[in-house]
C-alpha cells in the first residue's frame, strides 16, 4: 500500500513499545527534543531554468533528474505546518562573486531564453547569498540570507506560538572546477562569526535557541543532552535553532575556541561522545532506523529524510518514508510536503494527521492528557 497514510505493522508494534517500554523523561514538563515535525530539504530552492535543465541533461545525464525539484516560498512552507528548513549559503564578503552565474551565459550563448536575475542587483552587495550549486542552480526564493532571516522573523512574530523551528545549514565551498566558473570562498573561523553574526542580527537573540541554553550549569553540551535537559517546550515557542550541517575540519573550525559551543549560534552535528554532541543528521532511516532510536532515547535531536534526489517521488515509493517515521527521529525533512505533478506518482508526505508537530513516540511527555501541538 503506497500511501503516506499507511504506517504498516512494524510501526505500530514500535508505538506499542514505546508506550510501555520507553521511560519517560524525569522533567514534570515536556522538553522541545519531545516533539517532531515535518521539514523541508534545500527549501530556499526554485526550479532550474528549463532551458538550463535541458544544457545540464545533455552533460550529466539522469543526475540532473536530482536537481530537478523547487520549493514553495519558505512562508508558504511554514503555512502549511512544516517546522523544518534547510538553507544553503555562501560568503560573499565583499559581494559581487555570484552575481553574473555561469548558466546564464550558457544560455545566452546558444541563444536561450531565461527569466531575469537578480534585477535590483542584491547579490553585489557583501553578505552570505543563499543557493544551491554557484553557477548551475542559483534561484531562490531569495538573494540574501539577510532577505530569508527577515521572513523568518516576520512570520514568527506574526505566530509567536509556534513551535521550535529547526534550521539546517550547509556553508557551500565547492564550485565547479572550470574556467568561468566562480570558485567559492572557504568557511574559516572570520566567515563563521559573520554568520552568526548575521542570524543574530536577523532574529535576535531571544528568538533564538543556542547551544547555551541547553548547556546550562551542565560541564559539557553532550552532558546536558544526555541528562535530557533540553530547553522546555513552552519555553522554546516562537523561536528557532539552527544546525550547521557540516563533518571534519570544516565543522571543527566552527568551535574552535568554543569548547561546548560556548558563545555560538548553531549547533552542529557531531557524532555522539564528543564534548559538542546534541544535534545529528543521519539521513538513510532505512539503514539507520535503530541507531536514530538509539540517538533520541538518549536525548539527542536526530534530522533524517523522507526521499532524496527525486528518486523516492519519481517511483512513489514510500518504504523511506515509513521507516522515516519508525526511527522516531524529532525532524524527517522531504522535497515532496506537495505533490509534483509533473511526476505522475502522487508522492507526498506529511506526519499522520497532518499537524505542525506530534509527541514523538520514544519520547511520550510524563504528563496525561498530552497538551496539543499546533
Amino acid at each position: 500500500m503506497n500511501s503516506p497514510g499507511f504506517l504498516g505493522g512494524q510501526l505500530t508494534l514500535c508505538l506499542l513499545a514505546a508506550t510501555f517500554l520507553c521511560p519517560a523523561q524525569s522533567a514534570d514538563v515536556p522538553r522541545m527534543n519531545q516533539v517532531r515535525a515535518l521539514g523541508s530539504h534545500n527549501s530556499y530552492k526554485q526550479a532550474i531554468d528549463p532551458s538550463l535543465l535541458t544544457l545540464l541533461r545533455q552533460q550529466i545525464g539522469k543526475r540532473a533528474e536530482g536537481l530537478d525539484y523547487h520549493h514553495l516560498p519558505i512562508e508558504a512552507q511554514l503555512d502549511r505546518g512544516l517546522r523544518g528548513l534547510e538553507i544553503d549559503v555562501v560568503y560573499d564578503p565583499q559581494g559581487g562573486l555570484y552575481a553574473h552565474p555561469k548558466g546564464l551565459a550558457l544560455e545566452k550563448e546558444r541563444g536561450l531564453q531565461s527569466p531575469p536575475y537578480d534585477p535590483e542587483g542584491l547579490m553585489a552587495k557583501p553578505g552570505f547569498k543563499v543557493l544551491h550549486v554557484p553557477d548551475i542552480d542559483f534561484r531562490a526564493n531569495v538573494y540574501t540570507f539577510q532577505q530569508e532571516l527577515a521572513i523568518l522573523k516576520k512570520w514568527s512574530d506574526a505566530h509567536p506560538h509556534h513551535l521550535p523551528i529547526s534550521i539546517t545549514m550547509n556553508g557551500k565551498d565547492d564550485g565547479i572546477k572550470r574556467a568561468g566558473y566562480v570558485q567559492p570562498l572557504p568557511f574559516d573561523r572570520t566567515a563563521y562569526d559573520a554568520w552568526d553574526q548575521e542570524i543574530l542580527q536577523g532574529l535576535g537573540r531571544d528568538q533564538l535557541i543556542t547551544p547555551d541554553d541547553l548547556r546550562g550549569s551542565h560541564p559539557t553540551l553532550e552532558a546536558a543532552t544526555l541528562a535530557q535537559d533540553w530547553p522546555k517546550l513552552e519555553e522554546s515557542r516562537g523561536k528557532f535553532f539552527f544546525v550547521l550541517d557540516e563533518h571534519g575540519k570544516k565543522m571543527e573550525t566552527y568551535f574552535e575556541g568554543h569548547p561546548s559551543l560556548k558563545g555560538r549560534v548553531m549547533f552542529v552535528n557531531q557524532e555522539e561522545g564528543k564534548p559538542e554532541a546534541a544535534v545529528r543528521i543521519v539521513n538513510e532511516p532505512q539503514k539507520d532506523w535503530s541507531y536514530i532510536q538509539y540517538l533520541v532515547r538518549n536525548g539527542y535531536i536526530v534530522r533524517t529524510r523522507a526521499d532524496a534526489d527525486t528518486v523516492e517521488a519519481r517511483k512513489g515509493d514510500y518504504s523511506r518514508w515509513k521507516a522515516a517515521l519508525i526511527s522516531g527521529a524529532q525532524i524527517i525533512s522531504t522535497d515532496y510536503y506537495e505533490a509534483d505533478p509533473a511526476l505522475n506518482t502522487g508522492y507526498h508526505v506529511q506526519l499522520p494527521g497532518g499537524e505542525p508537530g506530534q509527541w514523538d513516540f520514544l519520547l511520550l511527555p510524563p504528563m496525561r492528557p498530552l497538551p496539543s501541538l499546533e
